[in-house]
């Protein structure tokens, strides 16, 4: 079952939140409707602004442990390489 790796955003440059699941539109929903609490309701990073599958959740999870280790320049460089704008790629629909 493939996992994704994602990035939240409250807004450009704002603050991040770093998220690991195998469900992405359901993950995103939950977050975009105030339904998972924590850090990411508290700090409303709702936006979608990177994310990456991977064809297992176990490296999914160590995806995200070496990204949450990253300094917060190499993440910002990790979204503008993909998401210049910082557009929220839920628009975009996710599968």
């Amino acid at each position: 079952m493939p996992a994704h790796v994602y990035i939240l955003a409250s807004r450009r440059n704002g603050t991040l939140y770093l998220g690991v699941t195998t469900d992405l539109p359901r993950r995103m929903f939950e977050h975009q409707n105030g339904l998972t609490g924590g850090f990411s309701s508290t700090h409303g990073t709702t936006r979608l602004v990177y994310a990456e599958e991977h064809a297992r959740i176990d490296e999914a999870i160590a995806r995200e442990k070496q990204l949450k280790k990253w300094q917060r320049a190499w993440k910002l460089d990790l979204i503008e390489a993909s998401n210049p704008d910082w557009l929220d790629l839920t628009a975009f629909g996710l599968e």
